[in-house]
């Protein structure tokens, strides 16, 4: 005969507790003693108690899930949604964004469920998903400036917190970076190791954080008499790296330093530079931004400006989890410091 699965009342007889007491604790109330919390929890586990999250709901009117959407190109057709879910995928960026939401959600029995939201069609699928409860709340990250979807999340009062300031102001939470500083700190490494002949290969100007960082890197030139640094445009892909590298190349090929505004497009400067026989650092300085995986793949190893994805993505949903439970009921903002990480590159 099977064994009987282990109920509440197991648990509140191992505890020492009562029935009530372990419900709360079970359900996320936040009023009781971490103490009590503690003992409760040694009990699930020595009886090996897993709560019915069915009945759970029920209680709670929480489906304990949160909807991870990445909102994305305004072209629907099947072939770029798929080239769209592609580029996610395959973005390292990406990845460290999910492991920082799991990281918070998984102690608290909370499932991210991915949707992706680049069409009209899509984004209504979002709103309708939440609005029937499927999923708590939305954490949002968006790769373009004119997203529709955090203004549709605003005006129907749903809990969204936002991965990025938004291009235009609405009334949710989110977490950002101060990109400005991050290329504050790429301009002024460039200088300290003897570069005057730097040049940027930025994101896509639609983007705030493209902006920043581009802003943040000129200006401080500026300050040190560099009036005119060469722009190339990428597109945060190691293939745009490449494009705009050899653009750069073309036009200004006494350049002594590169800052890319992020590790894949610096990857890809890096290999170009290479093929045109320029030694990175010797000749070309070149220096990233984000801190990922990309930087330490190959050599040289990328000097880059630290951005904690993990934390800030930890956090974003840390505040979700305060808007939904009712503890924070007004908007608010936690900008991150970024950090320069010196490698071998620059």
């Amino acid at each position: 005969m099977s064994r009987q699965a282990p109920t509440l009342e197991d648990v509140a007889r191992e505890a020492g507790v009562s029935r009530a007491t372990v419900s709360r604790v079970v359900n996320g109330v936040r009023n009781v003693d971490p103490a009590i919390q503690e003992l409760v929890r040694r009990a699930i586990e020595r009886t090996g108690y897993a709560p019915n999250r069915a009945a759970r709901s029920l209680v709670t009117r929480r489906a304990e899930t949160v909807a991870l959407v990445v909102s994305g190109a305004q072209d629907a057709s099947d072939e770029a949604q798929a080239a769209f879910a592609s580029r996610v995928f395959a973005d390292p960026f990406f990845g460290r964004v999910v492991g920082g939401i799991v990281g918070y959600l998984r102690p608290r029995s909370v499932h991210p469920v991915l949707m992706f939201a680049e069409s009209d069609e899509s984004r209504q699928e979002v709103l309708t998903y939440l609005r029937q409860g499927r999923a708590d709340g939305a954490l949002v990250v968006s790769s373009h400036a004119d997203d529709p979807l955090p203004a549709l999340l605003a005006e129907a009062r749903l809990p969204a917190v936002l991965f990025a300031r938004p291009s235009r102001p609405v009334p949710l939470s989110y977490v950002d970076l101060a990109h400005r500083d991050g290329g504050r700190l790429a301009a002024e490494h460039l200088l300290a190791q003897g570069c005057r002949r730097p040049a940027t290969i930025c994101g896509p100007l639609a983007v705030a954080a493209s902006q920043d960082r581009l802003a943040g890197f000129r200006d401080t030139l500026a300050r040190q008499g560099l009036a005119y640094v060469p722009v190339a445009e990428g597109g945060f892909t190691l293939d745009s790296g490449l494009a705009a590298m050899t653009h750069l190349l073309a036009e200004h090929p006494d350049v002594d330093g590169v800052f890319a505004a992020n590790d894949l497009m610096a990857r890809g400067a890096c290999q170009v530079l290479r093929e045109h026989g320029r030694r990175v650092p010797q000749d070309v300085a070149v220096v990233g931004f984000d801190d990922s995986t990309v930087a330490v793949t190959r050599r040289p190893h990328l000097t880059t400006v630290r951005q904690p994805v993990e934390d800030m993505a930890a956090e974003m949903a840390r505040l979700l989890d305060e808007h939904i439970h009712g503890t924070r009921t007004e908007p608010t903002s936690v900008v991150f410091e970024p950090e320069l990480v010196v490698r071998e590159s620059a």
